[in-house]
């Protein structure tokens, strides 16, 4: 009897090891998407400037200065630049996808929705450097499970419910598109 109880032990701790394990990285995603997910929301704030303004939602020079940035900052957390840079320029487009959404649907309706514009220099783009902190440390904290089989799930998991409406359900979709690495079948 004295060896059933100590496999019956063994197979638990086996079990309990292997929870924390699944847990530890499903933990340290969550936080990465909610910021992701922030980012995006900022989206509409920026739409609203484009929509007042005029300007185009495609801001070339910003984005490579924002990857620039991105890069420097990877070095220093021991994260591939190319990785960060993909990263980054995945938020860039999921964000100008909510743009284009959102102006889409204010010029069929002739208007834009009547709420405080907070300025794009000095508000928003600070909010949106703080950001990009916080996500590349969560992304660092997050990458050595890039690979995993239940990254995927992970993902799905941690996306849920996170989103008012489809057009920024499709754009968190977008900017978490390339966290999870699949592996290439031989």
């Amino acid at each position: 009897m004295p060896h059933v109880a100590n496999l019956l032990t063994a197979t638990l701790l086996t079990l309990l090891a292997t929870t924390v394990h699944a847990a530890a990285p499903a933990e340290a995603l969550k936080p990465l998407v909610q910021t992701l997910n922030e980012r995006l929301n900022i989206g509409d704030l920026v739409a609203l400037t484009k929509w007042d303004s005029g300007k185009p939602i495609q801001d070339s020079p910003r984005e490579a200065q924002v990857i620039a940035n991105a890069q420097t900052l990877a070095t220093e957390r021991q994260l591939d630049p190319q990785d960060v840079a993909q990263l980054l320029a995945a938020q860039m487009e999921a964000n100008k996808l909510v743009q284009y959404g959102l102006l889409a649907k204010w010029q069929a309706a002739g208007a834009a929705p009547d709420t405080p514009r907070p300025d794009l220099g000095k508000q928003i783009r600070p909010r949106l450097d703080e950001l990009q902190t916080r996500l590349l440390q969560q992304y660092a904290d997050f990458a050595p499970y890039r690979h995993d089989a239940d990254c995927p799930k992970w993902l799905a998991n941690a996306r849920n419910g996170l989103t008012r409406d489809a057009l920024h359900d499709l754009a968190l979709t977008r900017a978490t598109g390339e966290l999870c690495i699949r592996p290439v079948a031989p």
